[in-house]
């Protein structure tokens, strides 16, 4: 049985460590949810995700923001599922 999203609801900041640096992201609990779950699919820790998906904006031009990169990556990981 498929668990049932979190309901919609305002960002939710959290901290996370990227390169050894902290910083701080906000991303609605729906995003939350499907990283942590990306996270576990993919056997990595989640700062560790978010770290590739940073590393993977850095090399676009512009970078999107770190929230919108991880919103764009999960929905292009759902389109691919």
């Amino acid at each position: 049985m498929t668990e049932a999203p979190p309901p919609p609801g305002p960002p939710v900041k959290r901290s996370v460590t990227i390169a050894g640096h902290e910083t701080s992201i906000a991303l609605e609990p729906l995003f939350w949810t499907a990283l942590e779950r990306a996270a576990v699919e993919l056997g990595l820790p989640l700062n560790a995700v978010i770290a590739r998906i940073d590393a993977d904006r850095l090399g676009q031009s512009p970078p999107a923001n770190l929230a919108s990169a991880i919103r764009q990556w999960l929905f292009a990981r759902a389109l691919d599922n």
